[in-house]
C-alpha cells in the first residue's frame, strides 16, 4: 500500500492552494465572475481548474507549510491580492456607469431608475445600458481572459509570502478614486457638451419666441439629442475601455 509523508503532501497541496485562493478572491469582486448568475460551486471549481492549469507557469514559488506561523498571513495576502485585482477591474465598469449617470442627469432620464438585482443597487436606465455595453465589449476583447492572466502574472510581482500592505502600496489602490471620476468625466464629456449646446439653443429659442412653450418641447428635444449622442459615441467606447483595462492591469502586475 503506498504511503505519503507530510512533506510530500505539502509539496503537492501548497503550489495549488495559493493560486486557488488568489483566483477565488478575484472571482469574489471581479465583474462577470461575481454575478449571481454564476453559482458559487462553479466559481470554486473554475478557480481550482485555473490554479491547477497554471502550475506549469508558476515555478520557484516558496513553499509555506499549512501549520507554520506564516500561514494565516499568507492566506490573507493571497485573498487580498485577488480581491484587489477584481476591485480594480470593477472600477473600470464603475467609471463607465458613472459616465452614464452624468449623461442621464443631463438628459433628464435619471428618474428612470430601477433596482438592479445583479449588483443590489438602484441604477438609472442610461447607466445600466452603458454598463451592459461595456460588459459585452469586455467579453468581446477577451477581458475576462486578460484578468485571469493578470492574476497569474501577479505572482512575479507579488510572490507568495510577501506583505499585503506593500502590495497595496505598489498597486496604488488609494489613487483609484481620482482615476474613477476623471475617467467617467472624460467618457461622458462629448455627450455633456452636446446636451449643453442643446440647452443653450433651447434658451435662445425661448428668448426669441417667448410664445413657444419651452417646457413642452425641451424634454423631447433633450432626450432625442442625448440618444443621438449615445448612438454616435458608442462605436468609440472600446478605446477608453481598453485604456482603463491596460491601466488597471499594469497596476495589478506591479507596474
Amino acid at each position: 500500500m503506498p504511503t505519503f509523508s507530510e512533506a510530500q503532501l505539502m509539496a503537492w497541496v501548497t503550489p495549488v492552494l495559493w493560486p486557488f485562493l488568489r483566483v477565488l478572491g478575484l472571482f469574489t469582486t471581479s465583474p462577470i465572475f461575481s454575478t449571481r448568475a454564476i453559482p458559487v460551486r462553479a466559481r470554486i471549481c473554475l478557480a481550482f481548474l485555473i490554479a491547477l492549469c497554471a502550475q506549469a507557469s508558476l515555478q520557484d514559488q516558496p513553499m509555506i507549510p499549512l501549520d507554520s506561523p506564516a500561514m494565516p498571513g499568507t492566506l490573507v495576502q493571497q485573498v487580498g491580492i485577488g480581491m484587489a485585482i477584481g476591485f480594480m477591474v470593477r472600477l473600470v465598469f464603475a467609471a463607465i456607469e458613472l459616465a452614464g449617470e452624468l449623461v442621464g442627469l443631463q438628459m433628464g432620464l435619471n428618474f428612470a431608475s430601477f433596482f438592479n438585482p445583479m449588483n443590489n443597487a438602484q441604477t438609472s436606465a442610461v447607466s445600466t445600458f452603458l454598463g451592459n455595453i461595456a460588459m459585452l465589449l469586455f467579453i468581446a476583447i477577451n477581458g475576462h481572459l486578460t484578468v485571469v492572466m493578470a492574476v497569474m502574472k501577479s505572482f512575479d510581482a507579488f510572490p507568495v509570502g510577501g506583505s499585503i500592505m506593500e502590495m497595496l502600496v505598489r498597486m496604488r489602490v488609494h489613487e483609484l478614486g481620482a482615476a474613477l471620476f476623471s475617467s467617467a468625466l472624460w467618457i461622458a464629456l462629448p455627450m455633456i457638451a452636446l446636451l449643453l449646446f442643446t440647452n443653450l439653443v433651447l434658451g435662445v429659442i425661448s428668448r426669441v419666441a417667448p410664445q413657444m412653450n419651452i417646457y413642452a418641447i425641451g424634454f423631447p428635444v433633450t432626450l432625442v439629442a442625448g440618444l443621438a449622442g449615445i448612438t454616435l459615441t458608442l462605436p468609440m467606447m472600446e478605446q477608453p475601455l481598453v485604456m482603463l483595462m491596460e491601466q488597471m492591469m499594469s497596476r495589478a502586475m506591479g507596474g
